[in-house]
């Protein structure tokens, strides 16, 4: 659902149709974030203030909008956008792809959140660009069942964009 990095940030379960991005918290991780949450922390953080509420901020540790993790639960179906060009040419797939939430293991202190591509193979969110987008076609939940995620293979777990 979010990766042991997040755990320390305000999180909520995604929505369906939902416009998501990635995003680098501030632990470096990076992670899924609503497009909307990003925006209003933006312009929080550009808003002009004056040197009272500057001052007044600085000593009270006022808390400023953080941006919570997007969470998505293994199974769902998620929309790709503006993948790389040289995983296009590795997974031979387009610009936009239709995707499918898994995690690759349940071992703790562990990267195990990933994409997994119609050819099977597999891609970390770690391993996204920062500011890709995604789109939530469906949670995947059915009120009879959870969802079964098959293991994906090692070999076709991509672990760096850069090798490619």
């Amino acid at each position: 659902m979010c990766d042991y990095s997040l755990m320390e940030y305000e999180s909520r379960l995604a929505a369906q149709g939902e416009s998501l991005i990635v995003h680098r918290f501030p632990s470096g991780s990076l992670g899924l974030a609503s497009v909307h949450d990003c925006c209003l922390a933006e312009s929080e953080a550009n808003r002009t203030k004056t040197f009272r509420a500057t001052l007044k901020e600085f000593f009270q540790r006022e808390k400023k909008h953080s941006v919570p993790a997007v969470c998505i639960p293994p199974g769902a179906s998620l929309i790709l956008h503006d993948v790389p060009p040289q995983v296009q040419k590795a997974l031979a797939i387009g610009p936009d792809e239709d995707v499918t939430f898994v995690q690759l293991s349940g071992a703790a202190y562990t990267y195990r959140d990933a994409l997994r591509f119609r050819t099977g193979h597999a891609l970390r969110l770690q391993d996204l660009c920062e500011g890709q987008r995604l789109q939530v076609v469906d949670l995947g939940f059915d009120d009879t069942e959870e969802p079964n995620v098959p293991d994906i293979p090692d070999a076709l777990v991509l672990t760096s964009v850069s090798r490619l």
